[in-house]
């Protein structure tokens, strides 16, 4: 069987831990990279309901999007959710292991990409490249950045969108700027908290921008030039679980490998 660190080798060649953000903590955050592999529940977080089902599944590594470890942990005494599933991952022996804003900043293979063709869009491109360097010198790549912007296939009204919208995205509401009375065709999306890509939308000529956490006074920042659309954290990256499973699916089928069943949205609807 191959090793965590075999794995983890390879989902890098997808989304290589430098292309993650200076405040995220992708990779192995819990277990022995030399263990060999059993099985892998895949999650878009760690959470003690996920662990529990791993173990259910004989699986001994969690592969998450979102790090349970993002501070540094000075004890372990089950004080917080945090340390309590660090503490269950050990003592179950899973290992945990995250691939957050580098698979977000990847144009093939990426959380950006997958919400793009769950829309349907066409023509895509990165929104905003990330300032890579080598060599101490700049050396962009326009598939490394931050959102996604393509195009409908056809002009839609935006009634008709935001229903394609609920529907692609299994979204039970989605808050939203003012319509602007206008056919849609250009949209541009980020999974997750993409409110800093604002100016970048707008400016790319966007007539959507689809992401998530937006305070109420940002709402105002669409300024009649674009209408955001927020469809919630978790509901803009529920599909990074699909899309790690066909990652490793490509690469390897000699251990199991399941989609979590449990949802682990801690945000509730009534």
């Amino acid at each position: 069987m191959p090793s965590i660190h075999e794995l983890s080798t390879y989902l890098e060649t997808i989304a290589p831990s430098h292309y993650q953000e200076d405040y995220d903590n992708s990779g192995l955050l819990v277990g022995d990279p030399q263990t060999e592999i059993t099985g892998v529940m895949i999650s878009l977080d760690a959470t003690e309901a996920v662990i529990d089902e791993a173990v259910a599944k004989g699986c001994n590594l969690v592969v998450a999007h979102h790090p349970i470890i993002f501070r540094g942990l000075k004890r372990l005494t089950g004080r917080n959710y945090v340390e309590r599933v660090v503490i269950k991952a050990i003592r179950e022996g899973v290992a945990l292991y995250a691939i957050h804003t580098n698979l977000d900043n990847v144009y093939r293979n990426g959380v950006n990409g997958k919400i793009a063709e769950k829309l349907g869009l066409e023509g895509t491109r990165i929104l905003a490249q990330k300032p890579l360097t080598k060599n101490g010198l700049p050396a962009p790549d326009p598939e490394v950045g931050s959102g996604m912007i393509g195009n409908l296939p056809e002009p839609m009204t935006e009634i008709a969108f935001l229903q394609k919208l609920k529907d692609n995205m299994l979204v039970g509401c989605i808050k939203h700027t003012p319509l602007r009375g206008r056919m849609v065709q250009s949209v541009a999306v980020c999974g997750g908290s993409g409110g800093f890509l604002l100016p970048r939308a707008i400016a790319a000529g966007a007539d959507f921008f689809i992401t998530a956490d937006y305070k109420y006074h940002e709402f105002f920042d669409a300024d009649g030039q674009i209408v955001i659309a927020d469809i919630g954290h978790y509901e803009s990256e529920q599909f990074t679980i699909n899309l790690l499973y066909e990652i490793i699916s490509k690469k390897y089928s000699n251990f199991a490998r399941y989609c979590t069943s449990v949802n682990t949205n801690p945000v509730h609807y009534f």
